[in-house]
């Protein structure tokens, strides 16, 4: 697990970029994601955990049915994410809480979401774990984010950029979530890899208790 300090670094990096990171990620949606949070979202059902949050981009792609909890660990962001909500009247349990942490029974969750957030979680794998320990069993884990692409020069410039993301803000572009999620002993049911391998979205699901 990173150091508390670490951890209280990055926090504050969040916490400064919290008020332009909308603007941000308007851009890349544009140019990466397109449609990926939607696909991501409309999938949930039942008690919905999302994991970081952020400013609450997603909450209006949530189902309306869903009894939805988020977590973010920047204040800031987690602020803003409030008031998203209550601007869109959208009914959500929205804490201050650690991904790597979660402050949850075991089992508590249908599903549990995460978008583009895993790379700039300091232990993604001990994040996943924490993601699977709150599904109930039959859930499913829904991922969005960018990871190492299928192109070697386009990986090789991912790598280069790492240099100044990681040291900076904490923020990994070569981390591949898919090996945390089957070493956690998830079930994957859907992957697709979009815009040269860059992003990657995962459907996966917690297997039931045998009878």
């Amino acid at each position: 697990m990173p150091k508390p300090r670490n951890n209280e670094r990055l926090r504050r990096y969040w916490d400064k970029h919290a008020r332009s990171y909308d603007r941000q990620m308007r851009f890349f949606d544009r140019t990466l994601f397109a449609e990926s949070g939607t696909w991501v979202c409309s999938q949930a059902n039942g008690d919905v955990l999302e994991v970081a949050i952020g400013t609450g981009l997603n909450l209006p792609l949530h189902p309306p049915g869903v009894r939805l909890t988020g977590i973010e660990w920047s204040p800031q962001m987690l602020a803003i994410a409030r008031r998203r909500a209550h601007e869109l009247s959208r009914t959500a349990d929205l804490r201050e809480a650690d991904a790597q942490a979660l402050p949850f029974p075991e089992a508590s969750f249908d599903t549990v979401v995460c978008t583009l957030s895993l790379c700039a979680i300091p232990d993604d794998q001990r994040a996943i774990a924490e993601m699977s320990r709150m599904l109930k069993p039959g859930g499913r884990l829904l991922l969005l984010d960018h990871v190492p692409s299928s192109a070697w020069p386009l990986r090789a410039l991912q790598r280069l950029i790492e240099l100044v993301t990681v040291p900076f803000g904490g923020a990994h572009l070569l981390r591949r979530p898919l090996r945390h999620v089957q070493a956690a002993g998830l079930q994957i049911e859907q992957r697709d890899r979009l815009k040269l391998g860059v992003v990657e979205r995962l459907a996966a699901r917690k297997p039931a208790r045998v009878p």
